[in-house]
C-alpha cells in the first residue's frame, strides 16, 4: 500500500512538472505573416507542448485593434509579430524586451481579381498602370502596404488624379475579400493576405520597379510572463526548418544575413 502510494505521488508531481514546462503564448499578431504563423503554430505546438493564443490587429492605425492600442490599454501578450517600422515605435516607447526583436519575412504587394474574372496582365510597369487606369474600382489596404500604393505608387505611375474617384483603402477587413463579393474590380495588398481568401484569383506581383517590401518582425513584449517561451517561438518561426512554409504563404524568406532570399 505504501508502495502504491509512493508511485501516485511521484505520478502526480511527474504530471505536475510537465504542464508546468509548457505554456499558453499569447501572440498578436498583424495579418502579413498570420498564414505563416497559422500554419507553423501547430507543428511547433506538437514538438514543445506549448500552446500558442493568437490575437489579430493592424501593425497600426487608430483602430482599437491595432497592436499599439492593444499593447497601451494593457492587454497581455508575450509577443508581436508585425511590421518591421511599427515595431520600431515600439522599441523606441520601451514596449519591447532588450535583445528579442526577431527578422521574420519580407512581403511584396501583388493584385487580385474576382474570381472568374480574365487576369489583366502586370507583367510590367506599363502594363500595370494600364490595368489599373482600366479596372471600374481598386481597393487598397490600410496598413504599409496600402499607404505606400495611395502615397507612392499612383504617383510613381502618374495616375493620382485619374483614379482618386475609383481607388479606396479598405479598414479592418481583407482586400481580397471584398474583391470576392465584387465590390472592387482590381485589389492591392501583400501577397501573403492576399492569397487565404477564397473567391479572389490572385494575379501576381506588381513590378519590381515600382515594388514595395514590407518586413515583419517579431519581438518579445516587455515585462511577458512567458518571456523564455517567447523567444524561443520567435527563433523557431526565423529558423531554416519554418522557412518553407513561409514561402507557401507568399512571403520572402530570409538568409542567416537578413537578406531576402528569393
Amino acid at each position: 500500500m505504501k508502495r502504491l502510494t509512493l508511485w501516485i505521488a511521484i505520478t502526480v508531481a511527474g504530471n505536475i512538472s510537465l504542464g508546468a514546462q509548457a505554456d499558453e503564448i499569447t501572440v498578436m499578431i498583424s495579418g502579413g505573416f498570420s498564414a505563416a504563423l497559422d500554419k507553423l503554430a501547430p507543428q511547433y505546438e506538437a514538438k514543445t507542448g506549448d500552446t500558442i493564443r493568437i490575437v489579430h490587429g493592424p501593425s497600426m492605425g487608430n483602430s482599437a485593434e491595432a497592436i499599439p492600442h492593444r499593447l497601451a490599454a494593457g492587454q497581455p501578450a508575450d509577443a508581436v509579430i508585425m511590421v518591421g517600422y511599427a515595431l520600431d515605435k515600439l522599441q523606441q516607447d520601451g514596449k519591447i524586451a532588450a535583445g528579442s526583436r526577431t527578422e521574420l519575412a519580407d512581403s511584396r504587394i501583388g493584385l487580385v481579381v474576382r474570381a472568374g474574372e480574365t487576369a489583366p496582365d502586370i507583367s510590367t510597369v506599363a502594363t500595370l498602370k494600364a490595368t489599373l487606369l482600366n479596372a471600374k474600382s481598386i481597393a487598397y489596404s490600410d496598413s504599409a502596404s496600402g499607404r505606400y500604393v495611395q502615397s507612392k505608387l499612383f504617383s510613381q505611375l502618374g495616375i493620382s488624379d485619374e483614379v482618386k474617384s475609383k481607388a479606396k483603402m479598405i479598414e479592418k477587413t481583407p482586400v481580397a475579400s471584398v474583391v470576392a463579393k465584387g465590390d472592387y474590380a482590381v485589389g492591392l495588398q501583400q501577397v501573403s493576405e492576399l492569397l487565404p481568401e477564397k473567391g479572389a484569383e490572385f494575379v501576381g506581383r506588381i513590378p519590381e520597379p515600382v515594388q514595395y517590401v514590407t518586413r515583419f518582425s517579431g519581438a518579445v513584449v516587455d515585462g511577458a510572463q512567458h518571456e523564455d517561451h517567447a523567444r524561443q517561438l520567435l527563433r523557431y518561426l526565423a529558423s531554416p526548418n519554418a522557412q518553407a512554409v513561409v514561402r507557401e504563404t507568399g512571403l520572402d524568406p530570409l538568409t542567416a544575413k537578413g537578406e531576402t532570399s528569393r
